[in-house]
């Protein structure tokens, strides 16, 4: 397969899945993929992780996710600016083909950096929560942080696929760029991740 061919395929994969909105997956695929509307889930996230992590190690994942969520940004905007693929809002062709929008705006489209940052984030966080949250009194340790890191995992990780799957739905990236946005950010997000638990181990009690 060619990249002309790779390129057709990945355009009729984002009309497929942009098509199927409705008045109530649009609303829903909005919210996913605003970003203002995440920062109590974020505000909540951090509070979550003194809680369960303490101060220290929680300013040491904070560090972690701080440099992932950079290390993604700053990747995008190079390939994006390197790459400079047109938006779908901005493609004549999608528009004509029957692109669905729910947010217009410029710039370049590959890749995804809130696919990224929301895949960095999850891994990143899920690598440290699942070796060193606490568990309560009188469980046991291993099997407690299994079940809560597990738990925990599976619900970043359900967010994360939904800003992604988001970013098709609204017209704002093809699949392509969301695809290509998830490996990155679960690449940086597990080696800020095995970072991240490596110095908890070695300087912190």
């Amino acid at each position: 397969m060619d990249l002309m061919q790779l390129e057709q395929l990945d355009r009729s994969w984002t009309l497929a899945i942009n098509s199927l909105h409705s008045s109530f997956t649009d609303p829903i695929m909005w919210f996913f993929s605003d970003k203002k509307v995440w920062i109590p889930f974020y505000v909540a996230l951090v509070a979550l992780m003194f809680w369960k992590l303490g101060w220290k190690k929680a300013l040491v994942l904070l560090a972690a996710v701080a440099l992932t969520v950079l290390c993604c940004d700053q990747f995008a905007n190079l390939i994006k600016h390197w790459v400079q693929r047109v938006r779908p809002v901005n493609d004549p062709l999608m528009i004509e083909q029957g692109l669905h929008v729910l947010e217009w705006g410029g710039g370049f489209s590959f890749f995804s950096a809130h696919a990224a940052n929301a895949f960095g984030v999850a891994c990143c966080t899920s690598t440290v929560f699942r070796k060193h949250c606490k568990v309560p009194a009188g469980k046991n340790l291993e099997t407690g942080r299994k079940l809560w890191g597990n738990c925990y995992t599976w619900g970043m990780m359900v967010w994360a696929i939904m800003v992604s799957i988001s970013r098709i739905f609204v017209g704002r990236h093809f699949l392509g760029d969301v695809a290509v946005g998830i490996v990155i950010g679960i690449i940086f997000g597990l080696v800020f991740g095995f970072i991240a638990n490596l110095v908890i181990r070695k300087f912190i009690k």
